[in-house]
């Protein structure tokens, strides 16, 4: 048996290659996410470790801050002379370390990166675990000179000699490079200007005897964790102002700051992973089930000669898992060039990894090849179990029969018990009142109604194809009548071949309902909400100096000014609650430039000194009322209590900000958290001034600030649609991949297909069908196949995403927008797709000997 599974194996070796790219594409995406994020961390522990100081001392953050409020927490300096006299330091310095800079060139252009990264002005301390050193120029000395990065200088065409202007928390002022540093380890994608102590402490922080950090070396034999401990009790009462941290501590707290970004490029690989998983064991089931239905008279020879049930099934397996073997080897080496790859595509976004320090951990491989024997394992199982049943009086037969005729009431029965529960759980998160349980019940909803579209898609087979190529027969003639009734020849093959497609456009059917509401319910929103004429933000939101709105304020044409600001609080809630979230601040002319609806109160009350509004559905979840005074805690430990002023109503469980629709007076965020930049300006054109003339007036002015822009409300809704989209992008390239396998899924069958039929293509040639009408025939199957998987997936996303649409609506989202042009171009792609897929069967059909054809067996 086994010396026959081998040479079954050989044999068919060319009708399985497209199966195992299916598996070669699932592991590779597997393969190549663990080998880049296993690589990256390698390299960015190595960079820490290597950087960080015996024991590091900072200002205590009360929370980590997810929006930026611009405030740059510091200690003072002079904490590094007292440490310095710690038994066991061998020396101590005061850090001053600023993100979010902005460097201009003397065309206003931005000299940092254009990938997100920061750009950061740091004071010069070089020590031997710098990870830069000076390689041109001099150090800095003075307020009019700053040194910069190799790898920035040469992206950006700056040289030494040059002039740049630096904006910074306390303003702008100019420069000049008088120095080149050089990374010595992996730089990490950031902008790197270094300014003598004297000026970092005044220009980027405003403080000339503070500093952000301490940083402290260890002497000869004394551990960090002992000179830590040593520190704290120098520090004594005022070491809770502090964070103390090991050269470890720090390294692994760098670490996890970097962690979420590693994580999404692991999890958007992993998801490309799972789709080719998905679709992939259809693929295979089909190809399997194909392959075993042509070689029923070879089995039941195999059963005729002695062999039982278990040695058939064992023979099936076996021929599965050298499948996966083969694939998952394949796979492994294309994961390791995908891996290659995105290490490349990290250097041109700034972040050079070296590939030569590539990582592949003895996870990686046993990953690798758990994944694509075990797909290959479970997808061959059910065709597998199907070839132990061949009887051995099928050796007689005079024809291999596909299960053609076999009844599907198991999968009637079946698919409609798992799609009623599915779609129980559907209308059940269309009806519910709380986000978690609508949540929860849509994905059981989407995973159930799948599995049943997948169970009982052979019974749609016959009524939705007979509509589909209902025309063929009078468009193409009798070319046509067979090309429909291939089709519905096997209701079993075309219900999996179309399946594979089916999952694709069901979830970018899903996501494009979803995108689209979220798009009109957004515009809808800020059509409601915003009342200026227009708004002054970073780029990428990060907050700006008070120098910019001041210039702002300036510019000819200017009106109304209203300044806004973001923090992150922790309120204490009555029911016992401590909720962390984002606040916002506002300027008492809020009124004119924004359009808020309030349940109870105004915007005097909700901007007033001491007070606060608050959405009123996250009020009333934890028991909060107007004039309930509620603990407020601001970044830098200070407390306060706010009474509730107002509460908002804006058709949205967020309100006007982030969770529970906190925001208060900008008097009242300066007096318990001071030092926070703008996060936003609302300008309103001066009487006289028309709308075109103000930003004209306002983009001149803001020429030297190349990291804000001036929207309006069109500006602000691309703003918007830009975000979604991308997201939406993301889930076009799982279609992509998606279409990818499914069209090797059609080619595979049609390809096994032609296999099958050779000897009718023969007697079809022998009785007068043309080689082009052949190649026809084909195309119009694989055409109608392709739209029929089309038209379910699409049918299967239109409900999830209307079902998505109703979770979004517990979030204020409440607009529903379906995206026809996007329907139907999907089902001209689908029939695109049918035509592509259909060309090599096709021509390999026609080509067919007829004689030979005919002589088949």
């Amino acid at each position: 048996m086994l010396k026959a599974t081998l040479r079954s194996f050989l044999a068919h070796k060319g009708r399985l290659l497209l199966s195992a790219l299916a598996v070669i594409l699932s592991v590779a995406f597997v393969a190549g996410s663990l080998i880049f994020s296993d690589t990256v961390s390698r390299t960015f522990d190595r960079l820490f470790a290597s950087t960080a100081a015996d024991v590091t001392v900072t200002p205590k953050e009360t929370f980590d801050e997810t929006i930026p409020s611009g405030q740059t927490l510091t200690l003072p300096a002079s904490l590094a002379d007292r440490l310095a006299k710690v038994d066991g330091v061998s020396a101590a310095r005061a850090d001053v370390d600023v993100e979010g800079i902005t460097v201009v060139d003397e065309d206003r252009e931005s000299v940092g990166p254009t990938t997100g990264a920061p750009t950061i002005g740091t004071a010069w301390n070089p020590t031997e675990r710098s990870p830069v050193e000076l390689t041109s120029g001099h150090a800095p000395k003075g307020d009019r000179q700053v040194m910069i990065d190799a790898d920035t200088a040469d992206d950006k065409d700056v040289g030494i000699g040059d002039r740049l202007t630096v904006v910074g928390q306390e303003g702008s002022f100019p420069v000049e490079v008088v120095g080149i540093v050089t990374f010595t380890t992996t730089n990490p994608g950031a902008a790197l200007v270094f300014f003598d102590t004297p000026t970092a402490q005044t220009k980027l922080i405003g403080d000339p005897k503070g500093a952000t950090g301490i940083t402290l070396d260890a002497a000869d034999g004394v551990s960090d964790a002992e000179l830590k401990r040593r520190v704290a009790d120098a520090l004594g009462d005022d070491s809770g102002a502090y964070e103390l941290r090991t050269a470890d501590e720090q390294a692994e707290s760098d670490v996890e700051q970097l962690g979420g970004f590693l994580d999404i490029i692991k999890y958007v690989m992993l998801g490309f992973a799972g789709v080719a998983v998905l679709v992939g064991v259809f693929l295979i089931v089909n190809t399997f089930s194909m392959l075993i239905a042509q070689r029923t008279r070879e089995l039941g020879l195999l059963r005729a000669l002695g062999a039982d049930r278990r040695q058939v099934r064992r023979s099936v397996l076996t021929e599965a898992l050298l499948l996966g073997l083969v694939g998952s080897t394949a796979g492994l080496a294309a994961g390791i060039g995908l891996a290659v790859g995105l290490i490349e595509l990290m250097g041109l976004m700034g972040m050079n990894i070296r590939t030569d320090e590539m990582v592949v951990g003895w996870g990686t491989p046993v990953t690798a090849y758990v994944v694509g024997l075990g797909v290959t394992f479970v997808a061959a199982y059910l065709p597998a179990r199907r070839a132990a049943g061949v009887s051995p009086m099928a050796a007689l037969a005079d024809a291999e029969i596909a299960e053609i005729g076999r009844p599907l009431r198991l999968r009637a029965i079946l698919g409609s018990v798992i799609g009623a529960a599915g779609a129980a759980a559907l209308v059940g998160c269309a009806v519910a009142s709380r986000t978690s349980s609508a949540a929860s019940l849509l994905g059981l909803g989407v995973l159930l109604t799948l599995i049943a579209t997948v169970v009982a898609g052979p019974l749609l087979v016959r009524p939705v194809i007979r509509v589909l190529g209902g025309s063929f027969p009078a468009l193409f003639g009798s070319i046509g009548r067979m090309s429909q009734r291939n089709a519905l020849r096997n209701p079993r093959r075309t219900g999996a071949t179309a399946a594979a497609l089916m999952v694709g456009l069901a979830l970018v059917g899903g996501m494009s309902v979803a995108s689209a509401s979220m798009t009109k319910s957004f515009d809808q929103q800020i059509d409601k909400t915003l009342g200026a004429d227009f708004v002054v933000q970073n780029g990428n939101f990060v907050p700006f100096p008070r120098e910019i709105t001041e210039r702002i304020r300036a510019t000819e044409g200017v009106g109304l000014v209203v300044r806004s600001q973001f923090t992150t609080v922790a309120v204490r809630l009555p029911d016992g609650d401590r909720v962390k979230t984002t606040a916002a601040a506002y300027e008492p002319q809020l009124d004119k430039v924004a359009n808020i609806t309030y349940a109870q109160g105004d915007s005097a009350a909700a901007l007033a000194d001491g007070q606060l509004a608050m959405d009123k559905d996250f009020a009333e979840d934890h028991g909060v009322r107007v004039g309930s005074t509620v603990p407020v805690e601001f970044q830098g430990g200070r407390t306060a209590e706010l009474a509730v002023g107002a509460l908002t109503d804006q058709e949205s469980a967020d309100g006007f900000g982030s969770q529970g629709g906190i925001y208060f007076g900008l008097a009242t965020l300066q007096k318990y958290a001071p030092g926070g930049q703008d996060a936003a300006v609302y300008v309103n054109a001066a009487s006289g001034t028309s709308p075109d003339d103000l930003r004209a007036g306002l983009e001149k002015t803001l020429d030297p600030y190349p990291q804000v822009q001036v929207r309006d409300i069109a500006d602000y809704k691309d703003l918007v649609h830009d975000q979604i989209a991308v997201l939406l992008y993301l889930v076009y390239a799982l279609l992509g991949l998606a279409i990818i396998i499914a069209v090797l899924g059609v080619v595979n069958t049609l390809a096994l297909s032609v296999v099958e039929r050779t000897r009718e293509i023969g007697l079809l040639r022998a009785i007068g069908l043309a080689r082009r009408q052949l190649r026809r025939m084909i195309r119009l199957e694989s055409v109608v196949i392709a739209v029929f998987g089309a038209v379910l997936g699409l049918a299967l996303g239109l409900v999830w995403g209307v079902c998505t649409q109703q979770v979004l609506a517990l979030q204020g989202m409440t607009a529903l927008a379906i995206p026809w042009g996007t329907m139907v171009a999907v089902v001209i792609g689908s029939a695109v797709v049918g035509v592509v897929a259909a060309l090599l069967p096709a021509l390999r059909a026609s080509r067919m000997n007829v004689l030979a054809a005919i002589a088949h067996e």
